[in-house]
């Protein structure tokens, strides 16, 4: 017998060698509303048909968690592979990355897909789901794994597998159909309750429960932009021959990471080129923009993207003027506070907005005002001693997470402003059917940062990351679609770069620490890229804004 302590009911118990946790939920008698989707065992999340074989401390997640929700997510995208496989079996599907509150996919038949193929494939994954045919595990040489899905003309999963220096490998199958999935995946398919299927422009649309109501589907938000940048920049990995983790470990391999490091590189510059030269047409066609609005969410590279786009803006002869969303600050006293009674800074309502627009509304009057500067030190707002009037060429550049808010500027003239959207919006799959988290690259590069110029350990940035990405939701996320242009801070190579950076700082989190559990999820993650060093980026790149060795001053 064996000794379980429960971290839900913080209560131990005996059960034989060998049982799995779906054993041990049931075992505990435990009655989760939405039931358990997977576990952490001693901090490292695994299958409900994990067996245990030594003492463990166990914590049953479900739905609500990040990990319980992709845990239910990966077995719901395995469900529809196997429904577009059987019913279509020269077609091709590609789940490539979450918008609008649900995930891209696009279906590659020899034809336009219409509002009929839809429904058949939901309809069959109706079936799959109610027959509740288990997803099994198996593990062997990777050289025998490559081979299975060689025969199965995949392609993508035998170059990523093949470049992961693993000595063996794991794939599952569901029924008859075979996959990889990079996690953990529900018992059988019974236990998906709540799905949708719906067609989105050229591809699908697969929904998934909300997490804080999982008996109702999330609500499509409308995100034609952003849906935009996505295949624009899959377009450009197209390109290049690198859509895949394994398209990218291959063609390093061969000797062109030179290559993928400097097309990426100019790439972005092109882009950035590009969104100066519409800001001096206005100019040019009479309407000159007078306020550059750029928002999104942590660790995007907003910082860096500002610094570039002002050496574009002054190429075309304009002159950009930074101004600091923090130093209109209410004074600390008046910060409104959160839930808890924390003070809650990332209020739209921590900033002065009438002081704030009245500032804006003088220097677009062509009037001189005195900037002010928040003493974080006393909690209040001070006045600079800087003087500014804005001249003829003159640009003010507004960085911030609110820069989006209708409300943060509500009686600036829309044809003086224009608004940006960054992120860093992974566009590389690690193969056709596992999509890379967009927000795992943030978290990756705040974690170096964070650790490299703030002192703090990834233990602590990933604590605070939920809260980082709830003020995210509430104030960033709900205004994207506002902005004028969108720009993907993420870098095709970045992930290989930011490897050797990030590994140490993980290893770092103890095993005991509910954190740990994020941390090798991550680790684990980098180990499906080639490392490589960073002595061929470039000193104005984004990623030196988390690296280091940036030519620019923070």
């Amino acid at each position: 017998m064996l000794q379980i302590y429960c971290k839900n009911i913080n209560k131990s118990k005996s059960f034989p060698i060998g049982s799995s946790l779906l054993d041990i939920y049931n075992g505990f008698g435990l009655n989760m509303p939405f039931g358990a989707v997977s576990a952490k065992v001693n901090n490292k999340v695994e299958s409900l048909t994990f067996q245990v074989y030594n003492n463990k401390d166990v914590e049953f997640i479900d739905i609500h968690s990040s990990s319980g929700m992709r845990t239910y997510v990966r077995s719901l995208c395995f469900i529809l592979c196997k429904a577009v496989e059987e019913l279509y079996p020269n077609g091709q599907i590609m789940l490539e990355h979450p918008v609008s509150k649900g995930y891209y996919c696009q279906l590659k038949l020899d034809r336009p897909i219409g509002l009929d193929d839809v429904q058949r494939i939901k309809q069959r994954m109706k079936e799959i789901i109610a027959e509740d045919i288990p997803f099994k595990r198996f593990e062997q040489h990777t050289a025998e794994v490559v081979e299975l899905f060689r025969k199965k003309g995949m392609q993508d999963k035998v170059r990523l597998l093949e470049t992961s220096g693993n000595l063996y490998s794991y794939y599952y199958t569901l029924g008859d159909c075979i996959d990889y999935y990079y996690g953990s995946l529900l018992p059988s398919t019974g236990y998906i309750h709540l799905f949708d299927l719906v067609k989105y422009y050229d591809g699908l649309l697969l929904q998934v429960p909300n997490r804080e109501r999982p008996n109702v589907l999330e609500d499509v938000v409308k995100q034609e932009k952003m849906l935009e940048v996505f295949k624009e920049h899959r377009r450009w990995n197209q390109i290049l021959g690198v859509g895949t983790v394994g398209d990218f470990n291959t063609a390093c391999n061969a000797g062109y990471t030179t290559e993928l490091i400097n097309v990426s590189e100019a790439l972005q510059e092109k882009r950035i080129s590009q969104i100066a030269d519409e800001i001096h047409r206005r100019g040019q066609a009479g309407s000159p923009v007078k306020l550059i609005l750029i928002s999104g969410p942590s660790s995007s590279g907003k910082t860096t993207f500002s610094k570039r786009l002002s050496v574009q803006l002054m190429a075309n002869g304009l002159k950009p003027y930074p101004v600091s969303l923090d130093d209109y600050f209410v004074d600390r006293v008046d910060t409104p506070k959160d839930e808890n009674g924390n003070y809650d800074y990332e209020s739209l309502y921590a900033l002065d907005l009438d002081f704030f627009n009245a500032q804006l509304q003088a220097l677009l009057d062509g009037k001189e005002v005195e900037l002010p500067r928040f003493n974080f030190s006393t909690g209040k707002r001070e006045m600079s001693g800087n003087h500014l009037k804005l001249d003829e060429n003159m640009i003010l550049i507004l960085e911030g997470i609110h820069a989006l808010n209708p409300e943060l500027t509500p009686h600036i003239p829309n044809e003086s402003k224009f608004k940006i959207y960054v992120s860093a919006l992974t566009t590389i799959l690690l193969d056709n059917h596992n999509y890379i988290p967009t927000t795992d690259n943030r978290l990756l590069r705040r974690i170096i940062r964070d650790y490299k110029y703030r002192g703090y350990s990834a233990e602590e940035t990933i604590s605070r990351w939920p809260s980082v990405r709830a003020g995210e939701e509430k104030w960033i996320f709900p205004y994207q679609e506002n902005a004028d242009v969108m720009f993907n801070s993420a870098l095709l190579f970045e992930l290989a770069i930011i490897k050797d950076y990030a590994e140490p700082i993980l290893r770092k989190v103890p095993n005991n620490r509910p954190e740990y559990s994020e941390a090798y999820r991550l680790r684990k993650f980098l180990d499906y890229f080639v490392p490589l060093q960073d002595k061929e980026l470039p000193p104005t790149s984004l990623l030196r804004e988390f690296l280091g060795g940036s030519s620019f001053r923070y």
